[in-house]
């Protein structure tokens, strides 16, 4: 399957399924929608550990996203024949959630939302081993989920790193 525009899918507009895995629409903003479909997750996480304050609560809804979107993408390449559209940015969602963990006992920052989220777009974009071997390897509604996720937890990583070492002290 080539990689092309969702915006050639004639029923679109009438798919849940396109509302879903676009971010409502989001995925549809110019220039960049993974970018954009970051952007949107800053606040939807922000929300939900608003409700509960635990990092549990980002894993759990990232794990239950990434199963219903994952079943969701397999029927959108089924019926378009597009992989990986640049319009699907569930999987930056997803992904930015994960980015999120190690913030998620500390007050609201937003500079350390904005460092989560240039660390997630730094490791999607450039895709580092094994990022790159798995969007390259792996197939499917998860193969498009699962290189977003990796690198959200390489954003967690290098964020808790950076708040062992005491890098990120005053910003909090």
């Amino acid at each position: 399957m080539a990689k092309v525009s969702l915006r050639t899918w004639e029923n679109r507009h009438k798919s849940p399924l396109f509302w879903l895995v676009t971010g409502l629409g989001a995925g549809m903003a110019k220039p960049g929608p993974g970018t954009w479909g970051s952007v949107v997750a800053l606040p939807l996480a922000f929300g939900l550990l608003a409700l509960n304050a635990s990092a549990v609560i980002l894993v759990v809804a990232a794990l239950l996203l990434t199963v219903i979107s994952s079943f969701a993408i397999d029927r959108i390449e089924a019926q378009t024949g597009i992989h990986d559209a640049p319009e699907i940015i569930i999987d930056e969602i997803a992904g930015q959630w994960l980015a999120l963990l190690p913030l998620a006992t500390l007050p609201f920052s937003a500079p350390l939302y904005g460092i989560a989220f240039v660390f997630f777009r730094i490791f999607d974009i450039f895709k580092p081993w094994p990022i790159s071997w798995l969007d390259k390897k792996v197939g499917g509604g998860f193969g498009v989920m699962v290189d977003d996720l990796v690198a959200g937890i390489f954003s967690a990583i290098s964020i808790s790193i950076l708040l062992t070492l005491g890098l990120l002290d005053g910003l909090y």
